[in-house]
């Protein structure tokens, strides 16, 4: 697969350099029907199930006729609990349903790879030099993201670890999810437009960060 660049932007907007990386760190290649599939489960294991209706035999009532059958000039009629009355049981009666499912964990691994990897061949995937703000503010927060023009667009930021001053400064802002690298998946990354992730949690996605240290 060919080699990536993307611009590296600074807190002021501007390029401060360039972020170089093979796409096959990543994913040798992009499966819709595997990306698919990984969507399909995530949103699978959303649903709660706890729908419930009831069936004519739990509709309080007798089952004795409503009248008799024939000598009325009535069409016959059955209890008063049958599904074609007001008030009876429903005909086919919805029941709680546990609609968990699950994926193999290395595919659900190399689809989380995969969806990153769509969004820097779309153009979606803005690498940032960091996030960090000098309070946990909403207002330093959208500053930043009105900075890099990315305010009114639906964004997910990747950042390197579990940061609480930066989840408390852009838990309020509605159009920005934000998300530790080892807890990505790949409904989240598709779910948003734009995917925002800074310098040191790309290199901890593709297992540089050990590099950078030792040189």
């Amino acid at each position: 697969m060919a080699a990536i660049s993307v611009p590296v932007l600074g807190r002021d907007g501007g390029e401060t350099g360039t972020y170089d990386f093979d796409g096959d760190e990543l994913a040798s290649t992009i499966s819709k029907q595997l990306l698919h599939d990984a969507v399909v489960m995530y949103e699978r294991n959303k649903r709660q199930g706890t729908v419930a209706t009831r069936s004519r035999g739990m509709v309080a009532g007798s089952t004795k006729k409503m009248y008799r059958q024939k000598g009325t000039g009535r069409a016959r009629m059955g209890a008063k609990r049958t599904p074609i009355r007001r008030g009876g049981g429903v005909t086919f009666a919805l029941k709680p349903r546990d609609w968990y499912t699950r994926m193999p964990r290395k595919a659900i691994r190399l689809a989380t790879r995969m969806s990153i990897l769509s969004k820097f061949q779309d153009g979606q995937a803005v690498v940032l030099e960091d996030f960090d703000l000098d309070k946990p503010r909403t207002k330093l927060a959208a500053e930043r993201l009105k900075t890099l023009g990315q305010y009114e667009v639906p964004a997910l930021l990747a950042i390197d670890g579990h940061d609480p001053d930066t989840w408390r400064a852009c838990r309020n802002l509605e159009n920005l999810w934000v998300r530790p690298v080892g807890d990505l998946n790949a409904y989240d990354v598709l779910h948003q437009r734009q995917f925002l992730i800074t310098v040191a949690a790309l290199d901890a996605l593709l297992g540089r960060a050990d590099q950078r240290l030792a040189a």
